[in-house]
This record gives C-alpha cells, sequence and structure tokens, in this order.
C-alpha cells in the first residue's frame, strides 16, 4: 500500500545548489510536489511545479517553489528558482504509458504533504500563490492563508484517485466547493474531469474565473456568467507535456497585471500553443515568444 514519505522533525529550505544564503521575497509562489515521471525515454523530472514555475520565471517573475523532493533527479532545470524541499524517503513518482486510448497514469511513491508551516515566511506575501497539486498533497485550507494573494489553482491534484496497484483515476474532490469560492481563479483541463461537461459546469459555479484547456482545440473561460473560447494558432505539435502548466502560469501571470481574464487566456493560449512544438523542457516560452505573444494580444 502506498504511503506518504515521511516528513521528518524538520523543514529543509534550499536551493537546487544547496546554497544556504537567505531566501528573499518571491512574486510567484508556487506550492506542490515536483514529480520523478517514468517516460518511455527514461525517468525525468516533473510536476506542475516545474513547468510552472519556469514559465513565471521566463516571465520575468521572482518563483519560489515550496515541494517534497527526495533527490533522485537533479534539479538543473531549476538552478535559478528558490526551491523549499521538505525531506521525503521517496519523490512522488508516476509512471506515464500512451496508448490509443489516452495517458494512463502510475502512482507508485508519495513525497510528503505540504502545509502553511512548510512556506518560508519571507515567501508568504508573494502576490501571486500558485496551489500546484499532482496527487492530493496540497493541504486546502491553504487557499486562505494569503488573504492578499492571487491565489490561483491548478485543481488536478484534488480531482485524481488511485487504487491499491497505484492505477490512477478520476475521482471525487469534496473540498471543491471550500477551494473554489475562496481562490482566484483556476485552470483545469478537460482530461482532469474525464471530459465530464456536467462537471465543469458545476466547478464553474462555484469559481469566479474558470479556464479550461482542451489540448489543440485551444482554451474555454468562464467568467461573470459568460463563457467564451480562444483558438490557439496552428502548429505542429511536436510534445505536449506540461503545456497545460505553462497555460497556468501565463494565465495567473497576466491575470495579475492586467486583471483582465478575456486578455489573460488569449496571452496563455498562445504560450501554451509554442511550448508544444519543442520536447519536454524545451517548450517553456522564450522571451521573444512572450514579447510576440504580448503584441499579438494586445
Amino acid at each position: 500500500m502506498l504511503q506518504a514519505g515521511d516528513p521528518g522533525l524538520f523543514s529543509r529550505y534550499n536551493t537546487p545548489m544547496f546554497n544556504l544564503k537567505p531566501l528573499e521575497t518571491v512574486d510567484y509562489l508556487i506550492i506542490g510536489h515536483l514529480t520523478v515521471d517514468f517516460t518511455e525515454e527514461g525517468p525525468r523530472l516533473g510536476g506542475t511545479a516545474l513547468y510552472s514555475g519556469l514559465t513565471a520565471r521566463a516571465l520575468g517573475l521572482r518563483v519560489g517553489i515550496v515541494t517534497s523532493w527526495a533527490e533522485e533527479i537533479p534539479l538543473g532545470a531549476l538552478s535559478e528558482i528558490p526551491v523549499a524541499s521538505y525531506p521525503a524517503e521517496h519523490s512522488t513518482t508516476f509512471r506515464n504509458e500512451y496508448t490509443p486510448q489516452g495517458r494512463e497514469q502510475t502512482v507508485l511513491h508519495l513525497a510528503a504533504p505540504l502545509d502553511l508551516y512548510q512556506v518560508p515566511e519571507v515567501w508568504r506575501s508573494a502576490p501571486i500563490v500558485h496551489l500546484a497539486p499532482v496527487a492530493q498533497e496540497v493541504e486546502p485550507t491553504l487557499v486562505r492563508s494569503f488573504p492578499s494573494a492571487l491565489v490561483g489553482v491548478t485543481p488536478q491534484g484534488w480531482m485524481r484517485a488511485w487504487d491499491q496497484a497505484g492505477r490512477v483515476q478520476v475521482a471525487e474532490w469534496p473540498e471543491a466547493d471550500f477551494v473554489l469560492s475562496r481562490s482566484g481563479a483556476a485552470v483545469l483541463s478537460v482530461e482532469d474531469v474525464g471530459y465530464d461537461e456536467e462537471r465543469i459546469e458545476e466547478i464553474a459555479a462555484s469559481c469566479r474565473v474558470l479556464a479550461v484547456t482542451e489540448a489543440a482545440q485551444g482554451a474555454r473561460l468562464y467568467w461573470n456568467g459568460d463563457v467564451r473560447r480562444f483558438r490557439p494558432p496552428q502548429v505542429q505539435e511536436v510534445d505536449p507535456t506540461g503545456a497545460g502548466d505553462v497555460f497556468a502560469a501565463a494565465f495567473f501571470a497576466r491575470l495579475y497585471v492586467t486583471r483582465d481574464p478575456w486578455e489573460a487566456t488569449r496571452f496563455a493560449t498562445i504560450l501554451a500553443s509554442t511550448s508544444v512544438t519543442r520536447p519536454g523542457l524545451q517548450g517553456i516560452p522564450t522571451l521573444q515568444e512572450i514579447e510576440e505573444s504580448l503584441i499579438q494580444v494586445i
């Protein structure tokens, strides 16, 4: 039976280089597990915190990540982002298999759960807080712990369950109303809810601003009793991994600046579409792509 990693007695705050310099304030705080993903190409670093964190940094924001990670894979890609990591015997680990019916996912290990006491004090004043669970690891009550921030949630990890063999499936989310009614915005994919349109409507009714990504079809936005669809530019897809996380970070960041959900969705849709044209972390937006996307939106 799967067990969460032993959290130990003390938090371990460090950068990927284990440099224990004093932490500075951040603009974009992400709380969620970095993961080890077993793929056909072998194990690689994954998780919403990884892709959204790198995207937020590409947008010029100071980023901090609160996670629980067991150091199986070097955090080289995150060398410029401070990570507050809580000890765990194993990182949260997934095996991903792609079939004609879609992705089949198995959870092999779980790292320690995450709560407010693991968030460095200096980071608690971040203007944007992104709650990014991948396997029910983020305490839902964190949504009310940052009253001055735009709290954005990507709830896929709260909507997952797994059987004794670790096979992941879509599940109920008992805390949905509590979390969504207190968050500033949410981003999820149609896959997260098993393509259940009734469930999407229920979530939209509980949420101030809801963006729903639809892979190559783009995204739709629910806001103020209205819903609009945003089609992406036509691109040659190479690897869709992380595209939803790129979208989320771009959406939350732009929403904070403009307070315009429509503009934020257009911007995020364009950036996410460019991310699928390159494999893996190479899909993180470049400065040129960000500037070109802003020009298109404005």
